[in-house]
């Protein structure tokens, strides 16, 4: 199925399209990062993790639709969305792409929960699709030198590797926990701080 074609409003197709377009850039946010996080909550809601899948879905549209690598593209998103969307969904889905800044959605929260879990979903990639998020990652970073890059991606994954779950689902954690541990660690060693 196309991404126009998981378009969750019956209309605002030009909505629709401008996002594509957005999303259209090298570096891993790019149309298959979106596409994956579509998928993945797809999964969680076939599991049984209960969202509403409307908002949710439009907030996987939005989370990462301004990316230019600064402290406030998700803002900027969410910013986007509380423009363009109708006033039942707008608020909402800014909230939760507010949200994907620093994954830390509540857990009385199943919306945020659930777009969470899908976003770091990639950290459980079979090995070489991780190695081409990472590699992806550093191209959406390119501006910025190698060591301050290390650092800076070793202190990103240190903070994730010290929370009690990376998914904040029970569903997420059953399907990607054990796979996005090694990976994280994996990662982190080739970093230097394993």
């Amino acid at each position: 199925m196309t991404l126009a074609r998981r378009w969750p409003l019956p209309d605002h197709h030009d909505l629709r399209d401008d996002l594509l377009v957005a999303w259209d850039r090298p570096g891993y946010h790019d149309l298959l990062h979106l596409s994956e996080v579509l998928d993945r909550l797809d999964q969680l809601a076939a599991a049984g993790a209960g969202f509403d899948r409307t908002v949710v879905g439009l907030a996987a549209w939005f989370h990462d639709a301004v990316y230019q690598g600064a402290e406030d593209d998700e803002e900027r998103s969410a910013r986007w969305a509380e423009r363009a969307l109708p006033p039942m969904y707008a608020e909402e889905v800014a909230r939760l792409v507010r949200m994907t800044a620093h994954h830390r959605p509540d857990d009385g929260d199943p919306a945020g929960c659930a777009l969470s879990d899908a976003d770091l979903a990639v950290l459980a990639a079979p090995r070489e699709r991780y190695d081409a998020y990472v590699a992806g990652v550093r191209a959406d970073f390119a501006h910025v030198g190698d060591a301050d890059f290390r650092a800076g991606r070793a202190a990103v994954l240190a903070d994730l590797a010290a929370k009690p779950h990376l998914f904040h689902t029970a569903q997420g954690r059953g399907l990607w926990e054990a796979q996005a541990r090694a990976n994280l660690e994996r990662e982190l060693t080739g970093l230097g701080r394993g």
